[in-house]
This record gives C-alpha cells, structure tokens and sequence, in this order.
C-alpha cells in the first residue's frame, strides 16, 4: 500500500479553527451606506417625490411645467404669494433692526439682569406658532381687552400675520444676532476708542461689517420661517390667503396633488436660496478673525446702559405679556365678559374627540423622536467625521445630512404625503401611524443636531482614533467607550433640541397625522375652528410649559451633573 493510502493518526489534541474576522473597513462601509440608504428615504426621495408630483396631472401623466402656468395665470392662487411675499418682506424688516438692538444691548451693554432678558425673548421659542396668533387675538381680535387700540382696523388679516410673526421669529434671528456679536474683535474698538473715533462711525465701519454674516443669516431665516409658517396664518389669517393656507387647501380640501405640489416647490425655493447665500457668506466671513483676536469687554456708560435697558424691557414686556395673557385667557370662563377663572376649558374632551390624547401622542412623538433622532443623528455625524474611509461616500452623507436646512416644514411634510401615499410604494402602510411622524420630525431637524454632533466631534483631537487603530482596537468601541461618554452634553443639547421641537411642530405634521396619532399643535388647529379658542390656548400652554420644563431639567443636569464630570476640559 503507498504511503498515501495509509490511515491518518489518530490525536486527542482538538483543531482549532481561526474565528471569522470582518475588517473595520467592511464594517464602515456597511454602516456608511446604511447611514446613506437611511437618509435618502426619509430626506431625498420625498422630495423628488414632490418634485415629480408637480409635473404631472390629477390622473398622473406629466404634463411638464403646465401645472405652474396654470398657478401663475390663476389670479387668487397667485396673489398668495404676492401676500405671503409682502408678509414676509415686512416682517423681516421689523424683527431683523429690532433683534440685532436687542442682542447689541445683551452682548455690547452693562445693564443688569441679562440672563432673565435672554430668558423673555426666549419664550417663544418653546410654543407652537399658533399661540402667538392666539395671544394677539385675546388682546387686540374683535372681544380683545385692547381693541380699541386698533382704531378700528382689523386684527384678522395682514396686520395679525405680521405682528403674530414678529413675536414667532424675534428669538431666532437675537439668537443668530448675539452669537454673532460674540464673535468680533475687542482690538478694534479699543483702538477706534484710543484715536477719538465718534460712537456712529464705530458702529458703521467695525460692528456693523464683523455681524454682516450673522444679520443676513438672521434675514433669511426670518424671511424663510414667515413665508412657511402654516399656523399663524390659519389662527389669525382670516380670508387673507398665504403660501401655506394655499397648500393645505389644496391638499386637504380640494385633493388637488399637483397644485399642493406646485406650491410646495414655490415654497422650497426661497429657503434653498437662503442655503446657498449663507453658505457663500460664511465663507467670507470666515477669514475676518484671527488667532490673536479677544474678546470685546463693554464698558460701563450710564447713558446708553439706561437707555438700551428700556429698549429691551418695552421689547421683552411685548413678547411676555402677549403669551402671559393668552395663559391667562385659558383659565377665564367667558373671555372678556365673565374674567372669573374656571379649569372646565382643561377638559379638552369637550371640544376635541380625543381630548387629552392628542397631548399624550405629543409627547410619545416627542420622546421617540429624541431617542431615535438623537442616536441616529450623533451616530451618522461620527461616521462623516472620524471614520477616515470611503471620502466620497462620507460627502454625499454630509450633503443629505445638510439638506434638511433648505427644506421648511410644509415642503417635507408635502413630499410625504406624495411619496407614502404612492401606489408603488410597500410602505405606504405607515401613512397616518406614529411612526411616519417620527421619521418625518427626524428628517425635519436632522439639520441642526447633525450640526451640534460636528461641532462637538471637531473639538476632539484625532489622536483618540489613532492611538486606538495603532492598539487595534476597534473604532466602534472607541465610539462607545471614549467619544460618546466625552460628548455627553452635546448628545443632550441634540435630544432636548428635538424633543422641544417635535412637542411644538405644527407645518409638517398637519398632513400626516391618522385618526389614532392627532397631536396637541394639529388638536389646537380642530379647537380654534370649532370656536374653542380658551381650549386651545390651553392645550398651547399645556405644550409651552412641557417644552419649558424640559429645557429646565436640561439646564439643571448640565450644571449639577454633566458640569462635574467635564471639569476635565478646563484643565
């Protein structure tokens, strides 16, 4: 027999065999890709939907850009965007000079109480839009205590939309403002100071230029929330027809798919245009601090702190006051003829079937959208910006993940509608569940926290992932066990972002909600119809004290708790 026939030996010893080893690359492809897959379904292809939509008929054949001739030739239809655009215009004119004074004085003054001043023109912040319209229709609406200061104009109209929306947008263009005041060199002044420079010229030639980002930034912004905001104009609008009233009329009221679509295109292109603005500004602006710069100290000047002082109490007296008497209203048995106070306009099962479950399904969104939101947010930032593999796939991520930013609410919501409810689609099921909500607001916000997650990563040094590829360790558990412990606080400023967002969200949400998941912002929209305005104003407050509690809890824990265990950073 050969020596090849013969039996092979027999050993006790077991044969090991070398567990199956998946490289880190694979695993980042998959998850990049996944991260990709993810955010072209709930961002890019309702979009194209959308865009699709408007090219076609009622019966579905494209007919090419034959639905935007009609809409430009239809006189009522196209006065909308001749009044939302006039609507906008003005508002922006008000708020943008009003904010940026206000912000000067918190950043360029000594008055005192700054933080309680930031904290009024907050406020607004943490409401739905509705209940600024609902303030002013409790103050100046035709039983309002202050009508006669009117002079017998109506409230209900132009004048409510735009006094409604100065009181909505203030706090975002002082936020955008004051940071951008923040940022100027305090060498400048002092040398202007030094060479006799008169107060005007300072303010023309050195902090007017160093905010010009921040004050065009502010203006489209303003511009952009006006032009898509779908609440104020429903409360207080009356027969005067906006963008947005236009586009849930036709969705919902005329099921006219295409011309809801049309107007949604119309809709996206002044935010899409603010985008690209802001991102060449930001370029420029840029280059205009150094290294060396530091930060301006005001000094104190009896005069112009007196002064700036009265500005901002008249300003945050005119944003408190309104909300605080909307607040009020809700408890007053029969505004304004019977002022005793009553909690029966609190049993919302009175004016609204689901009563109380519109404020729990709000808060259900709120929670799932900020745990979901959240961990898919941070987790997709991490992968854009410290896993150094597949570049080109990594960028078309950060061009998804910043697409939110140029889409307004309405627009996105306008694109689910169309891309859940076509008949080609297997997830067509979701349409009207909680959980196309929740994939919606993720989408709808994605912009800013993903912005948050970046700053937060971009302040970690690289050596993190060096000294862990160079001990073999693997990137995820550097992710889990140094990256997202160190950005703790940036994790919950990105979920309570979300939660307070999704608590007061109205324009998206308004097509998507089913007979189950009515929301409280959609059941406030019910009750002001069916002439239940205290009821409304009260399921508002009911979201603005939650959004307030929230954002408190949020402070006090990044105080008491996440402020002791980052002492580190100030080593």
């Amino acid at each position: 027999m050969s020596d090849l026939a013969q039996p092979l030996p027999m050993t006790d010893t077991p044969v090991k065999v070398a567990p199956l080893r998946i490289s880190e690359r694979h695993v980042a492809g998959a998850l990049i890709l996944a991260l990709c897959a993810v955010l072209v379904l709930i961002i890019a292809l309702p979009l194209w939907a959308l865009l699709s939509k408007s090219l076609e008929d009622t019966q579905g054949k494209f007919v090419g850009l034959a639905n935007f001739v009609s809409y430009a030739t239809t006189p009522s239809l196209f006065y909308s965007l001749l009044n939302s655009l006039l609507v906008a215009g003005v508002t922006t004119v008000i708020v943008v000079p009003l904010a940026f004074l206000y912000a000067y004085a918190l950043r360029r003054s000594c008055i005192p109480a700054k933080g309680a001043f930031y904290a009024a023109a907050m406020v607004p912040v943490f409401a739905p839009s509705l209940l600024s319209g609902l303030a002013l229709i409790y103050l100046f609406g035709n039983q309002g205590i202050l009508k006669s200061l009117m002079m017998g104009a109506s409230l209900y109209g132009p004048i409510g939309i735009i006094a409604a929306e100065v009181l909505y947008c203030f706090p975002h263009a002082m936020l955008i403002l004051v940071t951008a005041l923040a940022l100027s060199d305090g060498r400048l002044r002092e040398a202007a100071d030094a060479m006799g420079t008169s107060r005007w010229r300072i303010f023309h030639t050195i902090t007017l230029p160093g905010a010009r980002y921040g004050v065009i930034s502010a203006t489209f912004v303003v511009f952009t929330l006006v032009i898509t905001d779908f609440g104020i104009p429903k409360v207080i609008g009356g027969q005067f027809s906006v963008l947005a009233t236009d586009a849930y009329r036709q969705v919902v009221g005329q099921q006219n798919f295409p011309m809801g679509a049309v107007v949604g295109i119309i809709l996206l292109v002044p935010a899409v245009l603010a985008f690209f603005v802001d991102r060449v500004v930001q370029r420029r602006q840029s280059a205009m601090l150094s290294a060396r710069a530091v930060p301006y100290i005001p000094r104190p000047d009896r005069r112009r702190d007196l002064a700036l002082l009265g500005f901002v109490g008249l300003i945050a007296l005119a944003i408190v006051g309104p909300y605080a008497v909307a607040f009020w209203g809700s408890f007053v048995k029969y505004w304004p003829y019977n002022l005793s106070l009553t909690l029966s306009n609190y049993d919302f099962a009175q004016v609204e079937p689901d009563g109380w479950g519109t404020y729990a399904n709000s808060l259900m969104l709120a929670s799932l959208t900020a745990v979901i939101g959240t961990a898919l947010i941070f987790t997709g930032a991490y992968l854009i910006e410290k896993v150094k593999l597949f570049p080109r796939l990594r960028a078309f991520a950060q061009f998804l993940a910043m697409l939110p930013m140029a889409v307004p609410g309405l627009v996105l919501g306008l694109g689910y509608v169309f891309f859940y409810n076509a008949g080609w689609n297997p997830l067509g099921f979701l349409y009207g569940t909680l959980t196309i909500l929740v994939i919606n607001t993720v989408a709808h916000f994605y912009t800013v926290g993903h912005i948050t997650a970046l700053t937060s990563l971009k302040q970690l040094d690289g050596e993190f992932e060096s000294v862990s590829a160079s001990l073999k360790v693997p990137f995820w558990s550097t992710f889990r066990r140094v990256t997202a412990p160190i950005c703790l606080p940036a994790i919950l400023d990105i979920a309570v972002y979300v939660f307070v967002n999704a608590l007061t969200t109205v324009s998206a949400v308004i097509f998507l909600y089913g007979a189950d998941t009515k929301l409280a912002s959609i059941a406030i929209v019910h009750m002001d119809e069916a002439g239940a305005m205290a009821s409304a104003a009260g399921m508002a407050s009911i979201i603005m004290v939650t959004a307030i509690a929230v954002k408190l809890a949020h402070v006090g824990l990044d105080q008491l708790v996440f402020g002791r265990l980052q002492q580190w950073r100030q080593r």
